[in-house]
């Protein structure tokens, strides 16, 4: 008796399982990152097949910034981001109204020989995942502790590690829906939202921002000037994280914003001065601040309460004990200036050089041979060919060898 319920219930689940079935997915807003598809059931359909079974000849709507996945008996078979219209048809859960008639029968029936196994079950999971591969905005994060910055400014030498605080927001896509349904989000029956995966993410994100920033400071980036690097960090922070999140989370960086970044007091304070302190380095820059500087030196020594003549005084005395003028700064200026003006040694022609033509020697400049002392031949006279040796040449060009005359 039990026999016979089995196989009455088996072949009911058969017959149930014949009409094809319309998966969809409603919509994936910014909160959802991947979700369980929806077979449709209006209040007229007679179709009542059972749970977790796609019959062959389906339907799957794809929409606009959705990928759709089908998972069976556990394993990936299909995946479809294109959107439209995914028909599937696997052999697994067979037809009548697909693949034809006497070819439907027969398939149903072994299909209803493997549930009788089962005891009337359908001993088939079948499921269709939708991932949501818009980009997920709006994600915040902040420093909780300062992070190093390495500050470099060739202009003046500079090179040291400062710590900074960084807020802001970034965006992230999903580009792998098969890695983050294999080691993120799996089997699940309803919807896998991102607040599950926030907290990770931030933590992740926080601990590559470092390297990041070593990336694009690398590059004579300032901290100040970050934000108008948004993308360049967004770069190396996707470098930084591509293991973790792009080989196992199947996800990217897409956008990163900067909306403060600062340094601590002590450190702008001392990046400042050492800017200020590299305009010295030019003497006539620092003659004309130690010019402003004893200006108003003579201004407070005029008003001074002990009389003028005290305050100049030891004016006079700050200026010896300074080992250097403003007149000696602006000597070293007017010096350089003119090194600078100065037009480069010029080069002296190659017809200058001459060989001689007793000696043989090379590359004379002056009247005399600097080897034998012999004078410069005339410019119209026999000369002998530096090259091959020939005398007596009295053209522009060597009678052997065809060498110009040097």
């Amino acid at each position: 008796m039990g026999l016979l319920q089995v196989g009455v219930g088996a072949a009911s689940s058969v017959l149930s399982d014949q009409w094809r079935e319309y998966f969809y997915c409603s919509s994936l807003d910014e909160k959802t990152l991947a979700v369980k598809g929806e077979k449709r059931k209006q209040a007229r359909s007679r179709n009542n097949g059972s749970d977790n079974v796609i019959t062959d000849g389906s339907i799957v709507a794809v929409n606009d910034g959705q990928c759709m996945m089908i998972v069976e008996q556990g394993k990936i078979v299909e995946l479809c981001a294109e959107p439209g219209e995914f028909v599937y048809d696997s052999k697994t859960s067979p037809s009548l109204f697909t693949g034809g008639l006497r070819k439907g029968i027969q398939d149903s029936f072994q299909t209803w020989t493997k549930r009788v196994g089962f005891g009337g079950d359908t001993g088939v999971d079948q499921r269709v995942y939708y991932f949501n591969t818009k980009e997920i905005i709006g994600n915040k994060y902040g420093t909780a502790n300062p992070v190093p910055f390495r500050v470099v400014d060739a202009n003046i030498g500079l090179d040291v590690d400062i710590s900074i605080t960084c807020f802001g927001e970034y965006a992230y896509r999903i580009q792998d829906p098969i890695l983050f349904y294999k080691n993120i989000c799996g089997n699940v029956d309803s919807a896998y939202t991102r607040d599950k995966i926030d907290s990770q993410l931030k933590s992740e994100l926080l601990t590559a921002l470092q390297p990041a920033f070593a990336e694009i400071s690398e590059k004579g980036v300032r901290y100040s000037a970050v934000p108008a690097h948004a993308d360049d960090l967004a770069e190396a922070l996707n470098h930084v994280l591509s293991d973790s999140w792009g080989k196992t989370y199947g996800i990217a960086i897409s956008s990163f914003g900067v909306s403060s970044i600062k340094a601590s007091e002590e450190d702008e304070k001392m990046i400042k001065e050492l800017q200020r302190n590299a305009v010295y380095r030019n003497p006539n820059m620092a003659a004309a601040t130690l010019t402003a500087a004893q200006a108003q030196a003579m201004q407070d020594a005029a008003k001074n309460t002990n009389g003028a003549m005290m305050g100049f005084a030891g004016m006079n005395m700050a200026q010896q004990a300074g080992g250097i003028n403003a007149g000696q700064l602006y000597q070293m200026g007017a010096q350089q200036t003119a090194s600078a003006q100065q037009p480069a040694p010029q080069m002296q022609p190659a017809s200058a050089v001459w060989t001689c033509p007793s000696c043989g020697q090379t590359g004379n400049t002056g009247k005399f041979c600097g080897n034998c002392g012999s004078p410069k031949p005339a410019a119209d006279g026999p000369w002998t060919c530096p090259s091959c040796g020939q005398t007596g040449n009295t053209g522009k060009f060597c009678q052997n060898c065809g060498k110009p005359r040097g």
